[in-house]
């Protein structure tokens, strides 16, 4: 598998010429790596090239690293069911600037260009319907980002005098901001039952 994928990824090369930074075999699978304003074009000659023939595109998933300048890497996996081969195909980009659809490539990209959209805030010029898919009504952030905060901004309730769900800035009281990761018991206020007999059972192993 490896000398198929090896002899692939030097046929990309040739193809592509300098628009692949570069390529790797990893986990059984070729990752390639590509400016962002070049994923249409790699991706149709992928579908198209009689050597590729990565016709069904399996996923389009974001990875966030707030450190970076280019703070999203968007990455595409395709699937060759005629040559059995898996791609990787990585691009890069930022909160403000779009990475271009491919939903008129492969129209499975519209549910994973929005899912993306929704989950990390990643950009896509050109898609038809680029709106959120999965998070609620009027929610605000992007929950898969790294810098999300684990409550979130606003939360719901159903309230018994109105009648109805209302939305709510999250309010955290303060005894709920006090963790202590080494013992989940210590910051509690009153003794589980049953503790008793553990202390006595550590008093009678201390006694010589």
């Amino acid at each position: 598998m490896d000398d198929a994928l090896n002899e692939l990824g030097a046929h990309l090369a040739d193809c592509l010429g300098t628009t692949l930074l570069r390529w790797q075999i990893a986990l059984g699978e070729l990752t390639i790596e590509i400016e962002r304003e070049n994923v249409p074009h790699v991706l149709a000659l992928l579908r198209d090239d009689p050597s590729c023939r990565f016709g069904c595109l399996i996923d389009i998933c974001g990875v966030d690293y707030p450190e970076r300048e280019q703070r999203f890497e968007v990455v595409y996996h395709l699937l060759s069911p005629w040559l059995n081969h898996r791609i990787r195909v990585r691009t890069t980009t930022d909160a403000s600037t779009p990475v271009p659809s491919v939903v008129e490539i492969f129209p499975a990209a519209n549910w994973f260009e929005r899912e993306a959209y929704d989950l990390y805030g990643i950009l896509f010029d050109g898609h038809p319907d680029l709106r959120r898919i999965l998070t609620d009504y009027g929610f605000q952030g992007h929950p898969l980002r790294k810098d999300f905060p684990l409550t979130g901004f606003i939360e719901l309730r159903y309230d018994d005098e109105l009648k109805r769900v209302v939305y709510e800035p999250v309010k955290l009281m303060q005894e709920y901001r006090s963790f202590d990761f080494l013992s989940p018991w210590e910051g509690m206020d009153t003794a589980i039952p049953g503790d008793e007999k553990a202390g006595e059972a550590r008093e009678r192993d201390d006694t010589p």
